[in-house]
């Protein structure tokens, strides 16, 4: 982010702390297979209190937004689907919304992501697979669940590989009137692309902390 963007440029004029942890290939979530990898546990109950306690913060859902591209675009839909109290906004670049249920065929000449997904999520069918499917997890949601949600946002680039699913995502956000805001450019899964749409993801992440 601090190399292949200008993101410290575009915040610099707001009164707004940026943090951007380190996800490795982790997929932000607690492996199944690799004990010390519990990348869900560590942004949640570490780094968001240990920057809560450093710096002078809003400690709340209206002074916090959680935001990514591709990986982190899931990462940051599902914390916001899992810990609605704590962002008052969730946006994803690109996002790999289908993680937790991609299957073998379906990455068929991806063996690095394959394999990172199996570590991390395990065969098919396993419990951590099906409480961080986010599909899943939109259709089973009640109502109160919902109206609890922060604002979601989404975009993707047209030529991105991973466009289709952000659209089945969206369509399926729309079918449980979750309210969302839904974006579709031209572009792929590059840096040009996620420079240009991080500063539509501050604009609005800013407005909604503000309300």
């Amino acid at each position: 982010w601090t190399s292949k963007t200008r993101l410290a440029d575009y915040t610099a004029s707001h009164e707004v702390i940026l943090v951007t942890p380190e996800g490795n290939n982790g997929w932000y979530t607690d492996s199944q297979l690799a004990p010390k990898e519990q990348y869900e546990s560590y942004i949640v109950k570490e780094l968001i209190p240990d920057v809560d306690r450093r710096f002078r913060t809003i400690s709340d859902r209206q002074g916090r937004a959680i935001a990514g591209l591709s990986m982190g675009g899931y990462g940051a839909i599902k914390f916001g689907f899992k810990y609605p109290a704590m962002f008052s906004f969730a946006g994803s670049m690109s996002g790999a919304m289908n993680a937790a249920s991609w299957t073998r065929e379906e990455l068929a000449g991806l063996p690095s992501i394959w394999k990172s997904l199996q570590e991390v999520f395990g065969e098919d069918g396993t419990q951590t697979r099906l409480s961080n499917d986010l599909s899943k997890r939109v259709r089973d949601m009640s109502s109160q669940e919902i109206a609890a949600l922060p604002f979601i946002y989404l975009d993707c680039g047209t030529e991105d590989p991973l466009f289709p699913s952000n659209r089945s995502f969206a369509e399926l956000l729309v079918s449980r009137r979750i309210p969302h805001e839904y974006r579709q450019r031209p572009g792929g899964h590059s840096w040009a692309y996620w420079d240009t749409q991080v500063q539509e993801v501050l604009t609005l992440a800013l407005k909604k902390m503000q309300k």
